[in-house]
């Protein structure tokens, strides 16, 4: 049996500023707004504060799971017996390390950062404007949108591993490719991250996050809560338009559907469940791969099934 109340009173007494909540509900973390209670979670302010409480987790046998923004996460309904590090809060500074370079804490919002980006000339970033996340998630998956991707802009990264090290890598160490990167797995948890940039126009920058904005306002669901694209490109095709040739855009189970204005989205309608979510998403692998014969990979990420 976990011993959560152990790793309370070890963070209180090491960690003493540490903000701790007990069984705190993952919908109110998550942009599905869809998930059960975390055991508990930690929102940490510094790196010493989230690596701490890492390593205390560990040394009682107990599950941690890192996260930002909850942007592209599917959590069970029944939630998950583990120590959640949400980063998204408190571990967003931004700060200008060089010519041209950004140094951000895994927690910010791409968004913000983009902003941060614009008010001091410096291009590159414009794509990010309009995703979701955080620096954190945007490396893991190696976010990107409308031809641009955190492997153009991303010099280095600070990680701490499963024995506790810390080390910082270089990009081109991070083996980052569609969606992917040695990230993914788990297994190293990012606190920071650098971004090579260019300097630029504040006005042609500015204008450009704009029209990247205005494109994405017209085209996906965005006054429902969703998790971004569900699914992965498949190789020579794009997932919506093989959803909606099959017939399924706007199909639904329960609160879950296939957004109307974006079959690539699946949103919450009101009251969708993990389960309403994943049934739908069978039903569509299963109906697109017996009618075309390509088989769609979910890009979510899900806790706790």
């Amino acid at each position: 049996m976990l011993d959560f109340s152990a790793l309370i009173k070890t963070l209180q007494t090491a960690f003493p500023a540490l903000e701790l909540r007990e069984r705190e509900p993952m919908s109110a973390h998550t942009s599905f707004r869809i998930g059960g209670p975390a055991r508990l979670m930690a929102v940490p302010a510094t790196e010493e504060e989230a690596i701490g409480a890492a390593a205390a987790a560990k040394k009682l046998g107990i599950p941690v799971i890192w996260m930002g923004n909850g942007s592209n996460l599917l959590v069970s309904d029944d939630g998950v017996a583990a120590l959640v590090i949400k980063t998204a809060e408190r571990m967003n500074q931004i700060s200008l390390s060089g010519e041209g370079e950004l140094t951000a804490g895994s927690g910010v919002l791409l968004s913000r950062l983009a902003v941060f980006a614009c008010e001091h000339g410096l291009t590159g970033l414009e794509f990010a404007h309009g995703i979701p996340g955080t620096l954190g998630g945007a490396v893991t998956m190696n976010a990107g949108a409308y031809d641009g991707e955190m492997s153009q802009v991303l010099r280095s990264v600070r990680h701490v591993s499963e024995d506790g090290t810390v080390e910082e890598l270089p990009a081109e160490k991070l083996k980052l490719g569609y969606r992917t990167s040695i990230y993914s797995d788990g297994k190293r948890l990012i606190l920071l991250a650098k971004l090579a940039l260019k300097p630029g126009n504040r006005d042609t920058i500015r204008a450009k996050m704009d029209e990247l904005r205005e494109r994405r306002t017209s085209k996906q669901p965005l006054e429902y809560p969703s998790a971004g694209s569900m699914f992965k490109r498949p190789p020579g095709h794009f997932a919506g338009a093989l959803i909606d040739q099959c017939g399924l855009r706007g199909f639904t189970v329960g609160g879950a559907q296939v957004s109307e204005k974006h079959a690539g989205f699946v949103i919450n309608r009101g009251g969708a469940t993990c389960r309403d979510v994943l049934e739908l998403v069978q039903a569509v692998q299963r109906t697109v791969e017996e009618r075309t014969g390509v088989r769609l990979e979910m890009e979510v990420k899900t806790l706790g099934l």
